[in-house]
Protein backbone atom coordinates (compact mmCIF):
# COMPACT_ATOMS: atom_id res chain seq x y z
CA UNK A 1 0.00 0.00 0.00
CA UNK A 2 2.50 2.67 0.53
CA UNK A 3 4.80 1.85 -2.00
CA UNK A 4 1.44 2.12 -4.46
CA UNK A 5 1.66 5.72 -2.85
CA UNK A 6 4.94 6.23 -3.38
CA UNK A 7 4.85 5.35 -6.55
CA UNK A 8 2.08 7.86 -7.64
CA UNK A 9 4.61 10.75 -6.13
CA UNK A 10 5.89 12.13 -9.88
CA UNK A 11 7.60 15.09 -8.62
CA UNK A 12 11.09 15.07 -10.39
CA UNK A 13 13.03 16.99 -8.71
CA UNK A 14 11.84 15.89 -5.21
CA UNK A 15 12.19 11.83 -6.50
CA UNK A 16 15.91 13.19 -8.10
CA UNK A 17 16.77 14.87 -4.93
CA UNK A 18 16.45 11.45 -2.95
CA UNK A 19 18.45 9.42 -5.58
CA UNK A 20 20.67 11.53 -4.96
CA UNK A 21 20.45 11.41 -1.18
CA UNK A 22 20.23 7.22 -1.27
CA UNK A 23 23.63 7.09 -3.87
CA UNK A 24 25.89 9.35 -1.58
CA UNK A 25 25.12 7.17 1.44
CA UNK A 26 25.88 4.30 -0.80
CA UNK A 27 22.06 2.61 -0.06
CA UNK A 28 21.45 1.93 -3.78
CA UNK A 29 21.61 -1.86 -3.26
CA UNK A 30 19.25 -1.53 -0.30
CA UNK A 31 16.87 1.14 -1.40
CA UNK A 32 15.10 2.28 -4.07
CA UNK A 33 13.36 6.02 -4.82
CA UNK A 34 10.08 4.55 -4.36
CA UNK A 35 11.03 2.18 -1.37
CA UNK A 36 12.38 5.14 0.67
CA UNK A 37 8.87 7.24 -0.15
CA UNK A 38 6.88 4.24 1.04
CA UNK A 39 9.00 4.27 4.02
CA UNK A 40 8.37 8.16 4.25
CA UNK A 41 4.76 7.34 4.12
CA UNK A 42 4.72 4.50 6.36
CA UNK A 43 6.56 6.55 9.12
CA UNK A 44 4.87 9.75 8.75
CA UNK A 45 1.13 8.54 7.83
CA UNK A 46 0.58 5.02 9.22
CA UNK A 47 2.13 5.33 12.83
CA UNK A 48 0.18 8.33 13.56
CA UNK A 49 -2.72 7.11 12.71
CA UNK A 50 -2.16 3.73 14.73
CA UNK A 51 -0.99 5.88 17.44
CA UNK A 52 -4.37 8.00 17.37
CA UNK A 53 -6.46 4.71 16.95
CA UNK A 54 -4.73 3.59 20.21
CA UNK A 55 -5.06 6.71 22.03
CA UNK A 56 -8.43 6.56 21.31
CA UNK A 57 -9.36 2.85 22.00
CA UNK A 58 -7.35 3.02 25.30
CA UNK A 59 -7.61 6.54 26.39
CA UNK A 60 -4.35 7.00 26.70
CA UNK A 61 -4.82 10.49 26.69
CA UNK A 62 -2.04 11.96 24.09
CA UNK A 63 -2.85 15.32 22.83
CA UNK A 64 -3.44 15.91 19.43
CA UNK A 65 -0.11 17.81 18.25
CA UNK A 66 2.14 14.61 19.98
CA UNK A 67 0.30 12.60 17.09
CA UNK A 68 1.09 15.29 14.25
CA UNK A 69 4.63 15.58 15.90
CA UNK A 70 4.96 11.86 15.65
CA UNK A 71 4.09 12.21 12.13
CA UNK A 72 6.63 14.74 10.91
CA UNK A 73 9.20 13.04 12.77
CA UNK A 74 8.40 9.51 11.43
CA UNK A 75 8.04 10.93 7.82
CA UNK A 76 11.61 12.58 8.19
CA UNK A 77 13.21 9.30 9.75
CA UNK A 78 14.40 8.00 6.42
CA UNK A 79 16.26 11.01 6.02
CA UNK A 80 17.69 10.67 9.58
CA UNK A 81 19.04 7.75 8.30
CA UNK A 82 20.63 8.55 5.33
CA UNK A 83 22.28 11.36 6.88
CA UNK A 84 23.77 9.30 9.22
CA UNK A 85 25.04 7.20 6.38
CA UNK A 86 26.59 9.52 4.66
CA UNK A 87 28.67 10.48 7.65
CA UNK A 88 29.44 7.24 8.30
CA UNK A 89 31.03 6.84 5.11
CA UNK A 90 32.59 10.23 5.10
CA UNK A 91 34.76 9.32 7.81
CA UNK A 92 35.72 5.97 6.96
CA UNK A 93 36.55 7.82 3.80
CA UNK A 94 38.51 10.62 5.21
CA UNK A 95 40.58 8.22 7.61
CA UNK A 96 41.39 5.76 4.84
CA UNK A 97 42.49 8.29 1.88
CA UNK A 98 45.99 8.86 3.14
CA UNK A 99 46.54 5.60 3.45
CA UNK A 100 45.28 3.93 0.53
CA UNK A 101 47.49 7.23 -1.77
CA UNK A 102 50.42 6.02 0.22
CA UNK A 103 49.72 2.14 -0.77
CA UNK A 104 48.99 3.88 -4.50
CA UNK A 105 52.07 5.77 -4.41
CA UNK A 106 54.29 2.97 -3.46
CA UNK A 107 52.55 0.72 -5.43
CA UNK A 108 53.16 2.94 -8.73
CA UNK A 109 57.33 3.72 -8.04
CA UNK A 110 57.39 -0.14 -7.43
CA UNK A 111 56.47 -0.69 -11.17
CA UNK A 112 52.96 -1.50 -10.82
CA UNK A 113 50.13 0.99 -13.55
CA UNK A 114 47.66 2.74 -12.04
CA UNK A 115 44.66 0.38 -12.49
CA UNK A 116 46.99 -2.58 -10.90
CA UNK A 117 47.53 -0.20 -7.87
CA UNK A 118 44.37 0.05 -7.45
CA UNK A 119 43.44 -3.62 -7.47
CA UNK A 120 46.05 -4.29 -4.75
CA UNK A 121 44.43 -1.66 -2.49
CA UNK A 122 41.40 -3.78 -3.36
CA UNK A 123 42.61 -6.71 -2.45
CA UNK A 124 44.40 -5.59 0.10
CA UNK A 125 41.54 -3.69 2.22
CA UNK A 126 38.71 -5.17 3.89
CA UNK A 127 35.14 -3.74 5.22
CA UNK A 128 36.31 -0.31 3.86
CA UNK A 129 34.04 2.20 1.84
CA UNK A 130 37.06 3.67 -0.26
CA UNK A 131 37.81 0.08 -1.41
CA UNK A 132 34.44 -0.76 -2.00
CA UNK A 133 34.37 2.75 -4.01
CA UNK A 134 37.56 1.48 -6.01
CA UNK A 135 36.62 -2.01 -6.67
CA UNK A 136 33.32 -0.63 -8.55
CA UNK A 137 36.31 1.76 -10.40
CA UNK A 138 37.69 -1.55 -11.68
CA UNK A 139 34.40 -3.14 -12.36
CA UNK A 140 33.40 -0.29 -14.58
CA UNK A 141 36.41 -0.10 -16.36
CA UNK A 142 36.29 -4.00 -16.76
CA UNK A 143 32.97 -2.86 -18.60
CA UNK A 144 33.90 -0.52 -20.77
CA UNK A 145 34.35 2.86 -19.24
CA UNK A 146 37.33 5.04 -19.47
CA UNK A 147 39.40 5.20 -16.56
CA UNK A 148 38.54 9.06 -16.21
CA UNK A 149 34.56 8.33 -16.14
CA UNK A 150 34.85 5.59 -13.74
CA UNK A 151 36.75 7.97 -11.53
CA UNK A 152 34.43 10.61 -11.91
CA UNK A 153 31.80 8.40 -11.20
CA UNK A 154 33.24 7.59 -8.09
CA UNK A 155 33.64 11.17 -7.09
CA UNK A 156 29.88 11.98 -7.91
CA UNK A 157 28.90 8.70 -5.44
CA UNK A 158 31.24 10.01 -2.41
CA UNK A 159 29.87 13.91 -3.15
CA UNK A 160 33.08 14.67 -0.73
CA UNK A 161 35.11 17.70 -1.52
CA UNK A 162 38.11 15.76 -0.64
CA UNK A 163 37.63 12.71 -3.31
CA UNK A 164 36.68 15.17 -5.72
CA UNK A 165 39.68 17.35 -5.71
CA UNK A 166 41.96 13.96 -5.29
CA UNK A 167 40.47 12.72 -8.51
CA UNK A 168 40.34 15.89 -10.85
CA UNK A 169 44.60 16.15 -9.92
CA UNK A 170 44.28 12.08 -10.96
CA UNK A 171 42.44 12.91 -14.21
CA UNK A 172 44.53 15.64 -15.18
CA UNK A 173 47.62 13.96 -14.71
CA UNK A 174 46.00 11.38 -17.01
CA UNK A 175 44.91 13.80 -19.77
CA UNK A 176 48.54 15.60 -19.44
CA UNK A 177 50.97 12.48 -19.08
CA UNK A 178 52.33 13.48 -16.11
CA UNK A 179 53.61 11.18 -13.50
CA UNK A 180 50.77 9.20 -11.75
CA UNK A 181 53.36 7.98 -8.44
CA UNK A 182 55.05 12.05 -8.44
CA UNK A 183 51.14 12.89 -7.96
CA UNK A 184 50.13 10.50 -5.59
CA UNK A 185 53.48 11.42 -3.46
CA UNK A 186 52.44 14.87 -3.93
CA UNK A 187 48.69 14.08 -2.80
CA UNK A 188 49.64 12.23 0.11
CA UNK A 189 51.30 14.86 1.54
CA UNK A 190 48.77 17.57 1.06
CA UNK A 191 45.94 14.85 2.59
CA UNK A 192 48.44 14.15 6.09
CA UNK A 193 48.52 18.10 6.14
CA UNK A 194 44.94 18.72 5.31
CA UNK A 195 44.25 16.09 8.33
CA UNK A 196 46.09 17.54 10.88
CA UNK A 197 44.46 20.54 9.83
CA UNK A 198 40.83 19.18 10.45
CA UNK A 199 42.28 17.74 14.01
CA UNK A 200 43.20 21.07 15.25
CA UNK A 201 39.84 22.65 14.25
CA UNK A 202 38.64 19.29 16.26
CA UNK A 203 40.72 20.01 19.12
CA UNK A 204 39.46 24.12 19.14
CA UNK A 205 35.71 22.89 18.66
CA UNK A 206 36.15 20.41 21.38
CA UNK A 207 38.00 23.03 23.84
CA UNK A 208 34.80 25.39 23.25
CA UNK A 209 31.98 23.19 23.75
CA UNK A 210 33.55 21.86 26.94
CA UNK A 211 32.57 25.37 28.30
CA UNK A 212 29.31 24.99 27.96
CA UNK A 213 28.85 22.00 31.09
CA UNK A 214 31.41 23.73 32.39
CA UNK A 215 29.71 27.37 32.86
CA UNK A 216 26.05 25.32 33.46
CA UNK A 217 27.41 22.85 35.70
CA UNK A 218 30.82 22.85 37.46
CA UNK A 219 31.25 26.52 38.30
CA UNK A 220 27.86 26.97 39.97
CA UNK A 221 28.90 23.86 42.27
CA UNK A 222 31.88 25.23 43.02
CA UNK A 223 30.47 29.42 43.92
CA UNK A 224 28.01 27.08 45.95
CA UNK A 225 31.18 25.34 48.09
CA UNK A 226 32.90 28.11 48.21
CA UNK A 227 30.74 30.72 49.03
CA UNK A 228 27.91 29.07 50.65
CA UNK A 229 29.00 28.68 53.68
CA UNK A 230 29.87 32.12 54.30
CA UNK A 231 26.20 33.53 52.91
CA UNK A 232 25.04 30.89 55.82
CA UNK A 233 27.23 32.59 57.96
CA UNK A 234 26.08 35.92 57.40
CA UNK A 235 22.41 34.48 56.98
CA UNK A 236 22.87 33.50 60.78
CA UNK A 237 24.68 36.15 62.37
CA UNK A 238 21.84 38.58 60.46
CA UNK A 239 18.87 36.44 62.28
CA UNK A 240 17.77 37.40 65.27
Amino acid sequence: FCLGLATKIKNPGYRKSIARKIQTAGLERVLNVDEFIGIQVLWGLMFPILLMLLNLALELGYPPFFVVIVGLIGAYFPNMYVNSEKKRRYTSVIVDLPYFIDILALSTEAGLDFIGAIQRVVDKAENSVLASEFGQVLQDIKLGQSRADSLKAMANRLDMSEITSFIAVLVDADATGASIGLVLKQQSVQMRVERFTRAEKAGARASQAILIPLMLFILPAVFIMVFGPVILQFMGQGAP
